[in-house]
């Protein structure tokens, strides 16, 4: 075999793999493996990394996005919302559409990437209160809850968390 047949079929290979590799779904996210959760879906090229998505957007102004970042914190209760931080450092409390699924309870600290709503909510005192007492808060934490306030939210109708 001639050292060109072997370099075009290696070429030929490669070229093959690459194709599947990129129509894959997953592209610039394909370094780890995900377990999804909810619906499922294709990571878009333009996920985003951080919280712009917010930028602009006024309360109960909804966006069909893709966002990533690390998760801080789960619902011990449940699995039923959790936190995550973005690369600028800014968190998005995430929630599940109509209480659809549920993630682990031990995922935090893993990368995840939510499909979804993105929207400003001005959180009610109550609402506070009911997630502070699903984190633990004592009840000199909670008496210190005394008005709302804006948060970055995100309904999530798919979740893909890193393994």
């Amino acid at each position: 075999m001639l050292k060109t047949d072997i370099f075009l079929r290696k070429s030929i290979f490669f070229n093959i793999f690459l194709v599947i590799l990129l129509s894959s779904g997953t592209t610039g996210v394909i370094a780890q493996d995900y377990n999804t959760y909810g619906s499922s879906f294709d990571v878009g090229e333009d996920v985003k990394k951080s919280s712009k998505v917010f930028e602009n957007m006024e309360v109960s102004d909804p966006l069909q996005s893709q966002l990533t970042g690390v998760i801080t914190e789960v619902c011990q209760a449940k699995g039923c919302w959790m936190k995550v931080d973005l690369v600028d450092g800014k968190e998005v409390f995430v929630r599940f559409k109509d209480y659809g699924f549920f993630v682990p309870k031990d995922v935090a600290g893993k990368e995840v990437i939510l499909n979804g709503v993105a929207f400003v909510e001005e959180m009610t005192v109550e609402d506070q209160k009911h997630y502070a007492e699903d984190e633990g808060a004592t009840q000199e934490e909670l008496a210190k809850i005394t008005k709302p306030k804006q948060t970055l939210r995100f309904e999530a109708d798919g979740v893909r968390i890193a393994n």
